[in-house]
């Protein structure tokens, strides 16, 4: 089994050496190419605001006049939304809540465990609330392609508006390339993008300084009084126009959920260093443009540009708006992953795409699925400016969520004083939800789309929770204690045939239903008998020399517990071949592997879940990975067999007898032939 690699937060701190020399050369080159890397996919989301954030909150549906206090007022919003959100927020406080190197909603949920805390409404709360933050993210996942690299492509109409009708079938073939492109790896993908942005960022200052010389009176916007007196002055307008001005901290949870990509130090490094004040000289500058008023203004970005330099920008924002495109993709991966670990999504394939870097994935059904979306997004909406009323909705949700889980980790994790949680919690609370309230209105408008997505991926998520939970509960219920199946054996009952077979079974489970199953049936057992349990931890990597948990039990019966990670990817043959130093010796030539696959029947009472969801439940099961590939057991060595289970509530369950025989139909499920079933994975 090999050593699970660190995360990169653990692997920085651990090449770091105690003098000069060589070694803190290797450290300094690694962490220039994880800066690189991260540049090529952290930050291309938020580093593309500028091509339309400016340009709404003036020409956009709730833009306000052309004014130097208007002006002046906007860019100081801007300026300290960029330093309160994602500066303090972000960089210097939630990117503290890493789960071992691992970032994202659900890394901070797994890290307040909900799940394993003391039942209660708090508890419920935080993974109900952990939960809709993640769905919430795949809208956005959707939307960010299709606004960034349409906005680029617009550029075409400044340039020659004879081309527009071209902008969105060119949209729709970059698209499909971004797309194509992500099979290659984050890793890949942002080492060949890296050096696009650093260009970009570059650029963006440039210009950004370029106007600002023509009237510098912009650099008075850093001062807040300006954003204060623009919010005061223009009232409801002025608070609409908070929702264009968010459009500059969009990327800033994928920014926290590519955490586990490339560590904690090389992203704060680029963004203070680069990004930030890239960003902040463009916003002035266009600033500053618009101040002159000089012809038209309308795409202040494009505008900024030298004539000669449009079409060089256009090409250069386009592959910026690639990497856009990159950074929400890349997070939401992590966040998949992070949802089949956890238990809240069907297991799917995952792809591991580094050796080195253990969050570097690619999950190519969800890919797919953005793909298509992204595409008909582009279709129905047709110009950046219409999804813009889409953009901004789940982010704004999901940011405020993030500050509520932050607090109860400043409290209840960090144990700072409560009176300094207190008033972080509620800074960040009023930012946050002056900007969720401004999006709120953009509903109608678009912002539908992320909720009802938001509101699909929940529904999906918790429908397989919670039909997990009771295929375990009932399980269970029907299951009888080991120790008693055990007792019931003799030394000549059953008839012991040589080899090995190793059942999957649930965690807390007593003689597994499909163990009874084969034994009733086939009334053999093989000489030596190990009961698997697949255990996801609450924290990202588990160490090879963490990974076993063996117990010797009575009459050649063993049980393990097989520890890994929630960005972890199990390998059971291969776990099992670091038994032996606990005295297990499995031989790969003779082991069988048997898995139950349980037939979800209709209750014929009320049951704890409706019949939509139950037959949700099962279309999910159905179509989720096959427990062999997904636990990379060896087909030709791997039996499964059938069980009926109906989902009646526990309350309505038959008491069960201490006496219960195996024969039963009590205390065994009933047998169902395997052509007949509703896969329902055993949840190992």
């Amino acid at each position: 089994m090999p050593t699970t690699s660190p995360s990169p937060e653990s692997t920085e701190s651990s090449q770091l050496p105690s003098g000069g020399g060589r070694p803190r050369s290797a450290h300094q080159e690694r962490l220039a190419a994880l800066s690189l890397a991260a540049l090529g996919v952290v930050f291309g989301d938020i580093g593309t605001s500028p091509l339309y954030a400016l340009r709404e909150c003036f020409f956009g549906a709730a833009g306000v006049q052309l004014t130097q206090d208007n002006v002046l007022g906007v860019l100081s919003l801007i300026f300290w939304t960029l330093i309160i959100t994602i500066s303090i927020k972000y960089q210097a406080l939630v990117l503290r809540a890493d789960n071992r190197g691992e970032g994202g909603i659900l890394a901070l949920v797994a890290l307040l465990d909900p799940w394993h805390a003391p039942p209660g409404k708090k508890s419920r709360a935080l993974a109900v609330l952990g939960v809709l933050g993640a769905a919430l993210l795949y809208g956005d996942a959707i939307i960010t392609p299709a606004i960034s690299v349409l906005s680029a492509v617009e550029g075409l109409q400044v340039a020659a508006p004879a081309l527009s009708n071209y902008v969105v079938p060119i949209t729709v073939m970059i698209l499909i390339m971004v797309f194509w492109l992500q099979k290659r790896g984050t890793g890949r993908v942002g080492a060949l993008f890296g050096p696009v942005m650093v260009v970009w960022f570059v650029v963006l200052g440039l210009l950004g300084i370029r106007g600002i010389l023509y009237h510098p009176e912009v650099l008075a916007s850093v001062n807040p009084v300006y954003a204060i007196d623009f919010l005061a002055h223009q009232g409801a307008t002025g608070f609409l126009v908070l929702g264009a001005v968010f459009l500059v901290a969009t990327g800033g949870e994928a920014l926290y959920a590519d955490l586990g990509h490339f560590g904690r130090r090389p992203i704060r490094l680029v963004w203070f260093t680069l990004v930030l004040p890239g960003l902040l000289l463009n916003y002035m500058g266009q600033g500053a443009l618009l101040l002159g008023g000089e012809g038209d203004v309308s795409e202040p970005f494009f505008h900024l540009a030298p004539d000669w330099a449009l079409y060089p920008m256009i090409a250069l924002s386009t592959l910026a708006t690639i990497v856009a495109s990159q950074a929400i993709i890349s997070g939401v991966f992590s966040l998949t992953n992070q949802a089949v670990q956890l238990g809240q999504a069907p297991r799917m394939r995952i792809v591991q795409t580094s050796a080195e870097e253990m969050g570097q994935i690619y999950v190519p059904l969800l890919n797919w699925a953005l793909m298509f979306s992204t595409i008909a997004l582009v279709l129905y909406f047709k110009s950046s400016s219409n999804l813009t009323g889409a953009y901004g909705v789940a982010v704004s949700a999901t940011m405020l969520i993030t500050t509520i889980l932050t607090h109860f980790m400043m409290r209840d994790k960090w144990k700072w004083p409560l009176p300094l949680v207190i008033v972080i919690t509620s800074i960040f609370l009023f930012v946050d939800f002056a900007f969720f309230a401004a999006n709120l209105i953009k509903i109608e408008h678009g912002g539908w789309f992320p909720i009802l997505t938001g509101a699909v991926v929940f529904t999906l998520m918790s429908t397989w929770s919670s039909g997990r939970q009771m295929v375990i509960q009932h399980l269970v219920s029907a299951t009888m204690p080991l120790d008693e199946f055990l007792g019931r054996m003799t030394d000549g009952s059953p008839v012991r045939v040589p080899g090995t077979a190793v059942f999957m079974t649930a965690p807390d489970l007593g003689a597994p239903p499909i163990l009874q199953y084969h034994l009733v049936h086939n009334q053999v057992l093989h000489e030596q008998v190990v009961l698997v349990t697949v255990i996801t931890k609450d924290v990202p990597w588990v160490a090879a020399t963490h990974r076993l948990r063996v117990f010797k039990l009575k009459r050649g019966f063993w049980r393990v517990h097989i520890h890994y990670g929630f960005m972890q990817t199990p390998n059971v043959p291969l776990a099992l071949r670091l038994c032996e130093k606990y005295g297990l010796r499995i031989d790969p030539n003779s082991t069988t592997y048997y898995l139950g696959r349980e037939t979800l029947l209709p209750p014929g009472q009320v049951s704890q879940m409706g019949r939509w969801r139950q037959r949700l439940f099962a279309f999910m099961s159905r179509n989720a990975v096959r427990a062999t590939d997904f636990f990379k057991l060896p087909p030709h060595r791997t039996v499964e067999l059938g069980i009926r289970l109906e989902l009646l509530p526990i309350a309505h369950r038959p008491a069960k007898s201490g006496k219960t025989k195996l024969t039963d139909s009590e205390s065994r499920p009933e047998p169902e032939s395997t052509s007949e079933l509703v896969d329902v994975p055993r949840i190992e």
